[in-house]
């Protein structure tokens, strides 16, 4: 991997310390998150999905552990909207210049609003998408904030 992801340039250009983890990625996986935290053998708690989402119309990006399901009442109101959907596929992937179950909050094509869920930033490491599939990267919470400009918010439902 010689000239890494647009995420882990992302997060060299920033500076940022980060470990790469592989797994076999499996097209088809009903939780694809669950799945990589599995493989790689990391809680699904510390194991965070990337979740491309439109608040109000406009692009967003949510990060939340892997077992957790979105709450878009919560994302809305995280980012300062009225009302959350998923975002189509193939929009997320023309968005960010990465394909479904490897978009990462870093090195996105075009950079939009991010949050990561609240609880799990107390950890001391966390795992996101590396940029592509079956490459995660290792970081700490506080540089996964300041690498992608995001935020802490409640994003999961209860």
């Amino acid at each position: 991997m010689s000239k890494g992801t647009p995420a882990t340039q992302a997060l060299t250009r920033a500076k940022v310390a980060f470990e790469l983890l592989e797994y076999d990625y499996v097209s088809g996986q009903a939780q694809i998150g669950l799945h990589a935290a599995e493989q790689i053998g990391w809680p699904p708690e510390q194991v965070l999905k990337t979740l491309m989402v439109e608040v109000d119309g406009k692009p967003c990006c949510a990060a939340i552990p892997s077992g957790a399901t979105l709450s878009m009442k919560r994302v809305a109101s995280a980012f300062g909207g009225k009302s959350a959907q998923m975002m189509d596929p193939a929009k997320a992937e023309r968005l960010t210049g990465m394909h479904t179950g490897g978009i990462s909050p870093f090195g996105q094509k075009k950079r939009v609003p991010t949050a990561f869920e609240a609880a799990s930033m107390a950890a001391e490491r966390i795992v996101l998408n590396g940029g592509r599939r079956g490459l995660m990267v290792v970081v700490t919470p506080r540089d996964a904030l300041e690498a992608s400009g995001g935020r802490t918010a409640a994003l999961a439902a209860d």
